[in-house]
């Protein structure tokens, strides 16, 4: 699957629940429009702080994640080049001051089941180390790493979201300096003391040591999802 994930600043003159219902019920049936789309997520953020880790943070400031998934790269270009797409572009201006956007692979390694009770999601945004190129990152992430996480006491789903493309704007392509991001990572628990027992745990101590050799900085938000779509 594809996913295209647009990390989200809300525009300063708004506040969070402006902001929210905008982006929900004006902007979201918008884009729930798009040809081929297969899923659609609002990923509102409820706590910025690094629960649960030590590891170096990033100059992250997060309002949002929205998140439209296509089976193919096909499907998403054909999305974003239809007539649907063109009002979306326009609206985002009126409730963001700033929206970076990933074109990711994504990998589900533990499928979330949401019948198995409530859950909290965790949403980390990871950059890779300067002496680490992204075929390597994407080796460790995808092979040791995807390995260890799912043993994480307590986990309930775990995804990975490798990123392919970047975008400083809707659709204006962007260079890694402007997005620094190698992956965005989704991981739910049954609650934020499950995430702190989690990563206090022996298990933890393996996944974070591992994290250290490939990761410059995580920057990690629980956050409350809205399927749209």
């Amino acid at each position: 699957m594809i996913s295209r994930i647009g990390i989200l600043k809300r525009k300063s003159s708004m506040t969070i629940a402006e902001f929210r219902h905008h982006w929900r019920e004006i902007h979201g049936p918008l884009a729930a429009r798009l040809p081929r789309l297969r899923e659609y997520y609002h990923h509102y953020v409820t706590d910025a702080s690094q629960l649960g880790i030590d590891h170096a943070r990033g100059g992250w400031e997060v309002d949002g994640f929205s998140e439209i998934v296509f089976d193919s790269i096909e499907d998403m270009n054909a999305a974003l080049a239809s007539q649907q797409f063109q009002p979306t572009i326009g609206d985002v201006k009126t409730y963001t001051d700033d929206i970076r956007l990933v074109v990711c692979e994504k990998h589900v390694v533990v499928p979330f089941d949401a019948a198995a009770g409530p859950a909290v999601k965790r949403m980390s945004i990871l950059t890779r180390r300067p002496d680490i190129d992204e075929d390597r990152f994407r080796h460790e992430w995808r092979g040791k790493h995807a390995a260890d996480v799912p043993h994480l006491p307590g986990l309930r789903g775990y995804s990975q979201n490798v990123v392919l493309d970047r975008y400083a704007a809707m659709a204006r392509k962007a260079s890694y300096e402007d997005v620094p991001v190698d992956g965005i990572v989704e991981l739910w628990f049954p609650d934020a003391e499950a995430i702190k027992t989690a990563f206090a745990s022996p298990q933890a101590a393996i996944t974070q040591t591992h994290a250290l050799s490939f990761i410059d900085k995580i920057t990690t938000f629980l956050v409350e999802t809205h399927r749209i779509a």
